[in-house]
């Protein structure tokens, strides 16, 4: 995959968000996102993460944006300017048996929770990787019990193709898709 050389202006608006590349006063709020128990209860084996942890994972998002020309963003609101989490594309290394593949995800802090926030953001990454990207597929991946997740994920046209295991943790997931062909037919 050949890396879009205007990746590093990659901006998506929605009415209520702002998608963007990550900056460097994005690691303590990300961090508190991080840190908080429920938040991550479906994330991995459900562990936290600390502020240097936080502090990696954003500079690995950032050499994926640089890799590939997608990434995960940074979701800002747009009335306060704070930043509420992430959503957007990855490449799910930890699920080998899927790949080669493009995930979209989200993680936003709990106050965030049951505004449709997680929604709005994960169809603008969507219609970014199919419209901009040029993707043929999107896939999601939800730890089994996570209804919250596989909600947003029927939201946003996708519909399950397997169950397996998550080699990372062990636990079981589901897995959803949505082709090209199955946007372009429910966008028109």
């Amino acid at each position: 995959m050949s890396v879009n050389q205007n990746a590093r202006m990659a901006i998506l608006e929605t009415p209520r968000l702002v998608l963007r590349r990550w900056r460097a006063e994005d690691a303590g709020p990300m961090a508190a996102v991080n840190a908080d128990p429920e938040v991550m209860r479906w994330i991995g084996d459900g562990s936290v993460r600390d502020q240097q942890q936080t502090h990696r994972g954003i500079e690995a998002m950032e050499r994926a944006w640089d890799r590939q020309g997608f990434g995960l963003f940074a979701v800002e609101i747009r009335s306060t300017g704070q930043l509420a989490g992430f959503t957007g594309l990855s490449v799910p290394d930890f699920m080998p048996e899927l790949l080669p593949a493009v995930e979209v995800g989200w993680r936003l802090g709990r106050s965030y929770w049951g505004q449709g926030l997680a929604t709005e953001a994960a169809a603008a990454a969507v219609r970014f990787g199919f419209e901009d990207r040029g993707l043929d597929r999107i896939v999601s991946i939800a730890q089994t019990g996570n209804g919250a997740s596989e909600r947003i994920i029927t939201k946003l046209g996708m519909h399950p193709v397997r169950e397996t295991v998550d080699p990372s943790c062990g636990r079981r997931v589901r897995v959803f898709e949505l082709s090209s062909d199955q946007y372009a037919t429910a966008t028109r």
